[in-house]
């Protein structure tokens, strides 16, 4: 509970309250779970004061709560345009449509905070705690967040534009249909962050880590990527079968032409260094996908990998078959078969352009139908491995040379 003698004190005016601050400045002001419901506390000075579970719903405009404890506190439409709240501890608090407009929230501790359209234009929150604060549909156009954590926030729909997210983490983070046009997101760590139909045009994205993220509907026109890392980026929409990309820009040219039938000619004039992955996606099994993954990326190739194992939306066959024919080759690893079959059955037969290399784990054997496909001359013999470490040391020899040498051998057929 309040010390009766700081709440009366308080209650009495600000100026009152300010006066006794100055000359006490070893007190620090206990003020537990008070009721601070009133019209204006404009520039009290609250500097270290504890102030945990207290209601602050008031004009706190230009208040010192510097290093104040307001964990729990109730803030909800407060207005503190202008306030200090640098070292604040706001952790859980309800600042719910709370006016913090160029706010000094230097180093706050906001974790867990509830932050639903708050108005943070402009404000200071440089190396401010904000794991799993909640902003969506909050306002933070102009504001600093550099060095902020913002791991497994909830920002959806949040306004970051002209923001400064510079060196922040976004990891796990929810940006869904957030807004960062010219936002400076420079090595900002976005892995495994949430971002479909979120605005980044004109961002400045300079070594930024988005590995992993969900992108689907994004709108990254004009991005600024220098030393970026983009890896497994998801284009496709969360009910959907996981295509992964490793760049925003191909991200989008990809899902557009999956969409768009008629932009797929352009295929033709592009020299592609794209490989489609294909295989089971058990956890055994996944291992030695991503392996090939990361071992195709080391020799400038764009991997392309479908999660096939989830349940499907759209049609399966076009899919594939536009992924195929973007390819410069198809890896298929036939091991442990569930819906390889259904798979090469739609890219073998109708694509002769397309060279397949098969792979199979050395202690199995093809599935039954699979003999049928070896007629086609596109489709090379099937590589056998003993594990994922000899695969993979032997990875360039026995399956990337040859299947590029295929690929070669059918690009001169077509010509003559």
């Amino acid at each position: 509970m309040a010390n009766p003698d700081h709440l009366s004190l308080l209650k009495r005016s600000v100026a009152d309250w300010n006066e006794w601050r100055e000359f006490n400045t070893d007190i620090q002001p206990d003020l537990v779970n008070a009721n601070l419901r009133r019209p204006r506390l404009f520039e009290a000075n609250f500097y270290r004061a504890n102030l945990t579970g207290v209601n602050l719903s008031a004009d706190l405009s230009g208040a010192n709560l510097s290093g104040a404890n307001l964990s729990g506190a109730g803030l909800m439409d407060a207005n503190l345009t202008g306030a200090n709240l640098t070292d604040a501890n706001l952790t859980d608090a309800n600042l719910i449509d709370a006016n913090l407009t160029g706010a000094n929230l230097n180093g706050a501790n906001l974790r867990g905070a509830a932050l639903y359209e708050a108005n943070l234009n402009e404000a200071n929150l440089s190396r401010a705690a904000l794991h799993g604060a909640t902003l969506s549909g909050a306002t933070l156009a102009g504001a600093n967040l550099s060095q902020a954590n913002l791991t497994e926030a909830n920002l959806y729909e949040a306004n970051f534009s002209h923001a400064d997210l510079s060196g922040a983490n976004l990891s796990g983070a929810d940006l869904s249909r957030a807004t960062l046009s010219e936002a400076n997101l420079s090595g900002v760590n976005l892995t495994g962050a949430m971002l479909e139909q979120s605005n980044l045009v004109r961002a400045t994205c300079n070594k930024a880590i988005f590995t992993g993220c969900r992108i689907h509907g994004i709108s990254a026109w004009d991005l600024r990527l220098e030393d970026a890392q983009q890896t497994n980026l998801i284009i496709t929409p969360s009910l959907e079968p996981d295509i992964t990309v490793d760049n925003l820009e191909v991200a989008q040219f990809i899902y557009l032409l999956l969409n768009n039938p008629r932009i797929r000619d352009v295929i033709d004039t592009i020299t592609s260094k794209v490989v489609l992955i294909l295989g089971r996606f058990t956890p055994e099994r996944k291992v030695i996908l991503d392996a090939i993954r990361e071992k195709l990326r080391t020799k400038n190739y764009s991997p392309v990998v479908f999660d096939f194992e989830k349940p499907l939306t759209r049609d399966l066959t076009e899919t594939i078959m536009t992924l195929a024919s973007m390819a410069k080759f198809v890896i298929a690893d036939i091991t442990d078969a569930k819906s390889i079959p259904q798979e090469l059955m739609a890219i073998v037969p109708t694509l002769p352009s397309v060279a397949v290399q098969p792979l199979l784990l050395a202690s199995q054997q093809e599935y039954g139908m699979f003999e049928h496909f070896k007629r086609f001359p596109w489709v090379l013999e099937t590589v056998l491995y003993q594990d994922q470490d000899t695969l993979l040391h032997s990875l360039e020899s026995t399956v990337i040379l040859p299947a590029e040498q295929k690929a070669k051998e059918l690009i001169a057929t077509q010509r003559k």
